[in-house]
């Protein structure tokens, strides 16, 4: 597998020690930049030159997503490493990247040319040496036709109920611009198929509580010819039902919890005239809605308990993953160039 050539020092002869981390000369990363790309033949040139310019060390991967038009023949010849993946949607090509590429910092970005290439550099930095997991670009524009009001008040919406379950440290949960460390690509499930990746993305490093950090970044609008394939309605009760799975699937008591509290407030609705009833004249007229009742209040208890249950084992789900995280070094500790002998 090709990665970016980087000096380093000679290896002594003679067996040494392990070097401390915190004292060894420091040493650039292996660098990776990922670009998925479906029919962006009028901008994707752009992309792979601007980054090529930007992080001259890296290497640039564009991964193919059934393009019918010149997207592959145009990346090969702007300098990229083109790769394919036959399974359509975005989520499903960043599976596939996270799993084929080895590098120590990973720079994901789309492939339509919206995204400023010039603030890589930095946000690389940033990763590497505050030893971070994930650096987010959130997206800086005045131009409307770049960022069209609904989707901004989709972006926000969304954001915002992510924050408000899952922790509050993202601004731009749907930016395409981020870069990660080796060990949050290495952990990361990646099972979503489409553009709803981004939201899997962000809630991976908040449920695992990872150092993370966010960098504005300008964004301009696509290039003429070049056309958006996101659909506001689709794509965002895509992305929407993707936040209440993952809601009950990481946060289960709070989820089933609430179907609970519905439950019961239906029931006892429906019960109290009915026992007002009973008190005055000792007898139950309305037989089908106490029954009824008497259903829906087993019902809540009943998602009560699967709460308590699947709490418990959401609790070892997450601290497999955290185990796993753990496993895989830190920025700053070259697994790659460990893998490679070196």
């Amino acid at each position: 597998m090709t990665v970016s050539t980087i000096d380093r020092p000679a290896a002594s002869a003679a067996p040494t020690m392990e070097p401390d981390p915190d004292t060894a000369p420091a040493m650039a990363p292996v660098v990776a930049v990922l670009i998925p790309c479906y029919n962006e033949e009028t901008a994707i040139a752009a992309v792979v030159r601007d980054f090529r310019e930007a992080l001259p060390d890296a290497t640039v991967y564009v991964y193919d997503n059934n393009s019918s038009d010149r997207t592959v023949e145009v990346a090969k010849a702007a300098g990229a490493v083109v790769r394919h993946e036959p399974l359509q949607g975005k989520g499903n090509v960043m599976r596939r990247m996270f799993s084929d590429i080895e590098a120590d910092v990973y720079v994901l970005v789309d492939g339509d040319d919206t995204y400023h290439a010039p603030s890589a550099p930095l946000m690389v930095k940033r990763l590497w040496e505050d030893q971070l997991d994930m650096v987010n670009g959130a997206r800086v524009t005045e131009i409307v036709k770049a960022y069209r009001p609904g989707h901004r008040f989709g972006n926000k919406l969304l954001t915002g109920m992510v924050a408000l379950i899952f922790g509050n440290r993202i601004q731009d949960m749907l930016s395409g611009y981020r870069v990660f460390s080796r060990r949050f690509i290495k952990s990361f499930p990646a099972l979503a198929s489409g553009f709803e990746t981004e939201t899997e993305l962000t809630v991976h490093a908040l449920e695992l509580n990872m150092p993370i950090a966010e960098i504005k970044a300008p964004y301009k609008d696509r290039p003429p010819g070049s056309h958006s394939k996101l659909n506001t309605i689709r794509d965002g009760v895509r992305i929407l039902r993707t936040i209440v799975n993952l809601v009950k699937e990481e946060r289960p008591l709070p989820f089933f919890f609430a179907i609970f509290v519905a439950l019961a407030a239906a029931s006892v609705i429906l019960a109290w005239p009915v026992v007002a009833t009973y008190l005055q004249t000792g007898l139950v007229p309305r037989l089908p809605t106490a029954v009824l009742s008497t259903g829906l209040m087993l019902l809540g208890f009943l998602s009560l308990t699967c709460g308590l249950i699947l709490d418990t084992v959401t609790l070892g789900r997450r601290e497999a993953k955290r185990m796993r995280y753990l496993s895989i070094p830190a920025p700053g500790v070259h697994p790659v160039r460990k893998a490679a002998g070196s």
